[in-house]
């Protein structure tokens, strides 16, 4: 038996259009972790023309710092299909991956590992966006 899930993010979170519509699709398909639920239901949706450069899209590269130990990581948040931690890819089905998404830069978040680990992690830059270098289809 697994343990729950949580995540909790303080402050507002930001999706893009296409991110929102691919990602109500993947939920509908599989069974979606509460995290992204709980982000569909209460992002705030954008033009992937306009959604600002310090915004977490799907396929960014984002630098996050452990608010505990100080240690900076980089991922990639990506779709299931295109997962590959040792690459940094990281599912947005990930606990790690469904709470950076929508966060801008300076923004934390909290989740719960598998185990029941508490893990606390703020954005600390956006290394790649593809909106932001006018890839809007990724």
């Amino acid at each position: 038996m697994h343990a729950a899930v949580q995540v909790q993010v303080h402050g507002e979170r930001v999706l893009t259009d296409l991110d929102f519509a691919r990602l109500s699709r993947l939920a509908g398909q599989q069974p979606a972790p509460p995290s992204l639920a709980d982000l569909l239901e209460n992002a705030d949706v954008t033009s992937s023309r306009t959604v600002e450069a310090d915004v977490v899209t799907m396929y960014s590269r984002v630098e996050f710092v452990d608010t505990v130990t100080g240690a900076r990581q980089v991922l990639t948040i990506c779709y299931p299909r295109d997962a590959d931690l040792a690459a940094g890819f990281v599912s947005v089905l990930s606990p790690v991956g469904s709470s950076l998404l929508g966060l801008r830069v300076g923004q934390t978040a909290r989740w719960s590992t598998p185990r029941g680990e508490g893990c606390e992690g703020t954005v600390a830059g956006i290394q790649h966006q593809p909106e932001a270098e006018g890839d809007y289809l990724r």
